[in-house]
Parts: C-alpha cells; sequence; structure tokens
C-alpha cells in the first residue's frame, strides 16, 4: 500500500499529477483512489490530492500521520500537508520554488524559509529532498511541465509500487500533444535529480 498526498497551489498541475500516478497504479494491475481537498477556489489556493495506491484500497483519503510521501510543488503546502499527514519515516520530496499562496500574500500567514521547513520535517521524524523543480522544467522546454518533474523525482525514489516506465506511459497519454516531448524530458530530469543525489 502507497498512501501520498501531493500538495500545491491551484494552477500548479497537482491533480493531474494525481491522476496520472492513480492511472499508472491501475495499468500496474493496482487499485487507486484519488481524493482532493481545496482551498480557496481560485488560482492560487490550497489544493491537496490524496492518492493512495494498493491491492485492495476502498477510502480516498489518507488519515493523520499515514502519508509515507508528500509530494510538493509548493514548499509551504507541503510543509503545511506534512504536518497533518506524514507518517514517521515518511519522506517530503518538495520543489524549492515558492508561489506565494493567497493567505501569505494578504498577509495572514508569512513564509518559513527552507531550513526552519527541514527542522519541522524532521521534528516530524521524516526525511525531505529539495529539487528545483521549476528549473528543471525551464530546461525541459515548458515551465508548466513542473509537475511532471516532481513525478519523475518520485519515481526516481523508488517509494512507489509501480513503474517508472508505466507513470511514462500514462504521462505520455495524458498531456497534451505538443508537450509530449517537454514532459517526457521533465519526467527524465526529475528522476535523475533525485537518483544522482
Amino acid at each position: 500500500m502507497a498512501e501520498l498526498i501531493i500538495a500545491g497551489v491551484g494552477g500548479q498541475g497537482s491533480i493531474r499529477a494525481s491522476h496520472i500516478l492513480a492511472i499508472a497504479a491501475i495499468q500496474d494491475g493496482l487499485r487507486a483512489r484519488v481524493g482532493e481537498t481545496f482551498g480557496a477556489a481560485m488560482r492560487g489556493g490550497a489544493v491537496a490530492s490524496h492518492v493512495r495506491i494498493g491491492e485492495e484500497v476502498y477510502a480516498p483519503l489518507v488519515q493523520a500521520d499515514g502519508a509515507e510521501v508528500v509530494l510538493a510543488l509548493e514548499p509551504l503546502e507541503g510543509l503545511r500537508n506534512a504536518v497533518k499527514f506524514l507518517g514517521k519515516g515518511g519522506l517530503l520530496l518538495t520543489n524549492t520554488r515558492t508561489w506565494m499562496p493567497v493567505d501569505v500574500n494578504i498577509g495572514r500567514a508569512s513564509y518559513p524559509d527552507m531550513r526552519a521547513i527541514e527542522g519541522e520535517v524532521e521534528k516530524l521524524g521524516g526525511k525531505i529532498i529539495k529539487i528545483d523543480a521549476t528549473s528543471l522544467a525551464q530546461q525541459a522546454g515548458n515551465v508548466r511541465t513542473m509537475n511532471v518533474v516532481m513525478l519523475g523525482a518520485l519515481a526516481g525514489t523508488g517509494r512507489l509500487p509501480l513503474s517508472a516506465e508505466t507513470l511514462k506511459q500514462v504521462v505520455r497519454e495524458n498531456v497534451p500533444p505538443k508537450t509530449v516531448d517537454a514532459n517526457l524530458r521533465a519526467f527524465e530530469l526529475g528522476f535523475k535529480a533525485v537518483q544522482e543525489r
């Protein structure tokens, strides 16, 4: 059983990433359930997708302290979800590039630096891997492929019960045709970024 949260802000592609992950799991013969939670229902609002993969999966939402991985497209949203959902020994895999959430922009919250985020994850008994997925997406030829960079990085951690090849095939089939090459490059760059650590 794999239990994950994909966290970000509206417009970053976290929902598409969660659906790609679930489709890949099903193609590899597993069951998958996806549930989404939204903050402000607008671009820039908090978004978290719960993804549960395994032989027998029924409920779509990850329980508190039940996530093995929090995949964060945005660091603060990653921390918020890690505090609530990351289990002991879990992994926060985060993009380092910030995208100020609405509540930070309007002054209701402050933005912690990356060292503070690392410290909080350590207190939770978890591990953190940071990559600049936004730069890797630019290198792949399309900044909007950042979510796929993160999926490639997730595959590179070895924490998924499904093959990287299946995941890549599902990416190929579920992104706009004109962006297939950039998305596949993005996946490979994310995969290598974690493998080379």
